[in-house]
């Protein structure tokens, strides 16, 4: 932290609660000093690119400067900041026509995803890191985003909850469909 940093003393949860009640651009500058650079890291993860990441870094702070009153506190700022991210970096590749990638429905069938084979957390671990990336860039952004979450950001089951809004059996089987396809995909590269 800055020593100059009059905002230094602040918890995220009480500088946005200052934000918020005094539409404070100056105090606002504070939250993107401290996440930008974690910011630009979860949109690099969508885009590959630094220049599409440095410019959807910036969409996140201009729009998340006009949503800041949304932020209820029912979980901690960054976690909440980690999900209007990667709303906005899914609805962002979800409109890139091109980079369009095939979305798993729904209705596919246990078998098609291979889901009657329970794929380890170890197995996940033991996977080399090249061909994974690969793989991560294969499979859907939403498999890819909640895999990342829950083994890369080390986010827990009751967190995805609050991200996602989702109940924990609904998180459960979304890992487990994520696991399996990177797992499928990856046997496949």
């Amino acid at each position: 932290m800055k020593n100059n940093d009059p905002f230094h003393h602040l918890s995220d949860e009480e500088l946005v609660e200052k934000i918020v009640s005094k539409e404070n651009t100056m105090m606002f500058s504070e939250i993107y000093d401290r996440y930008a650079h974690k910011v630009y890291n979860k949109c690099f993860g969508f885009v590959k690119s630094k220049d599409e990441a440095k410019d959807l870094t910036q969409d996140v702070f201009l729009k998340l400067f006009t949503k800041l009153h949304s932020y209820k506190r029912q979980s901690k700022f960054s976690t909440w900041l980690y999900a209007f991210t990667y709303n906005l970096c899914v609805n962002y590749v979800n409109r890139d026509k091109e980079n369009k990638i095939s979305k798993v429905s729904d209705t596919i069938k246990d078998e098609d995803l291979h889901l009657h084979i329970e794929v380890s957390d170890d197995s996940l671990f033991q996977m080399r890191v090249d061909k994974l990336q690969k793989a991560l860039e294969l499979i859907a952004p939403e498999e890819k985003s909640i895999l990342l979450l829950k083994y890369q950001d080390d986010v827990s089951i009751k967190e995805l909850e609050v991200l996602l809004s989702i109940k924990e059996s609904a998180v459960k089987m979304r890992l487990k469909r994520a696991k399996a396809r990177i797992i499928e995909v990856y046997n496949s590269i």
